[in-house]
């Protein structure tokens, strides 16, 4: 079957690079499907779960805090705001930061703060739906 190139990196470091099968990520607009020979397409993606089936079959897992996408019949690129494997994310520390900004939102002095409480606020969210699909995924 044929596959097509997927690199995942953030600013901080390269997190992902392999061929893949099939891509799922949250655009904009909703989820987006990619297959091997998709037409170009560059688009912003928002938080969420990248699914990635590689040559296996195996599904690997990406949390993505937005980015752009760009989309090449052979190629896939993701270049994330932040990315985070399924694997190294902590629900625990994503639970302990959205409690504090739901508390910011809670004490709020300037719109600029209420801006930072709510992007804070999504992106704790993101993560926490990331985890609870990985786990569903997973049987846990």
């Amino acid at each position: 079957m044929a596959t097509v190139k997927v690199d995942i990196v953030s600013a901080e470091a390269s997190i992902f690079s392999m061929r893949a099968k099939f891509v799922v990520l949250p655009g904009e607009a909703g989820e987006l499907g990619i297959l091997p020979g998709h037409t170009p397409l560059i688009t912003r993606i928002r938080a969420g779960s990248v699914r990635i089936w590689d040559e296996n079959d195996d599904e690997q897992f990406v949390f993505v805090a937005g980015g752009i996408l760009e989309v090449q019949p052979s190629a896939v690129t993701v270049l994330a705001d932040t990315a985070i494997r399924g694997a190294e994310l902590d629900e625990a520390k994503a639970e302990l930061a959205r409690k504090h900004a739901e508390e910011a939102l809670q004490d709020i002095g300037s719109n600029l703060e209420y801006a930072t409480a709510r992007a804070e606020l999504a992106y704790a969210t993101a993560q926490l739906a990331s985890i609870a699909q990985l786990r569903r995924r997973r049987g846990n």
